[in-house]
């Protein structure tokens, strides 16, 4: 958070913690074949589940269970992850992956700058068109998308989609919410998946 606008440190999202639902998503990874599912108990919420959720629900009145990337593994198994969480969607649950459409902190600047750095523009679209197409050419996203890595240097905040498109269940669609651009480089595309049951 050293990066971010000054203040951003001091919002407070009190949201309640949902630990029933935590052990029912240990339960079913764990039922997938994942190992090691841990359940961490003193962690607040990561900036990039509770600014969103500050937007929907400003009130912090909704219980909320967040969980982690694997940096070391890469898109499948994360869509995996989310695949073993789709009957969550059943049970009510809202399953949310949140993490900026492109998240290069290096290649901030001001906003009149986005049509400078076109660069990043192919990568959005090509992969954003994905998944309006189908999900296989996400999940290889670095091979499919001719600068998928200057949009995401890391995929901490890329993975958080892969999640949710496994949760949505073969043969979902993606459905463009929202398209914007702000600080020159940070895409904030919104996507809702509906599946097809």
């Amino acid at each position: 958070m050293a990066d971010l606008p000054l203040g951003l440190e001091q919002l407070k999202y009190p949201a309640p913690g949902a630990p029933e639902l935590a052990m029912r998503v240990k339960e079913l990874l764990e039922g997938a074949g994942f190992k090691k599912v841990e359940e961490e108990r003193s962690r607040g919420l990561d900036h990039g589940a509770w600014v969103p959720l500050m937007l929907m629900y400003p009130d912090a009145d909704i219980p909320v269970c967040q969980l982690s990337v694997q940096l070391h593994r890469d898109g499948q198994y994360h869509y995996n992850m989310g695949k073993a969480l789709s009957p969550l969607r059943e049970e009510g649950v809202l399953i949310m992956g949140s993490g900026s459409a492109t998240h290069n902190l290096r290649t901030l600047g001001p906003d009149r700058l986005v049509t400078c750095l076109r660069p990043m523009n192919p990568c959005n679209l090509k992969v954003w068109d994905f998944l309006l197409i189908g999900y296989e050419d996400v999940n290889d996203y670095l091979n499919k998308a001719p600068d998928a890595k200057m949009a995401h240097p890391w995929p901490d905040h890329f993975y958080p989609l892969h999640v949710a498109m496994g949760a949505a269940g073969e043969g979902a669609k993606a459905e463009l919410l929202h398209h914007s651009w702000t600080n020159g480089s940070l895409s904030y595309a919104s996507y809702r998946f509906t599946s097809r049951t």
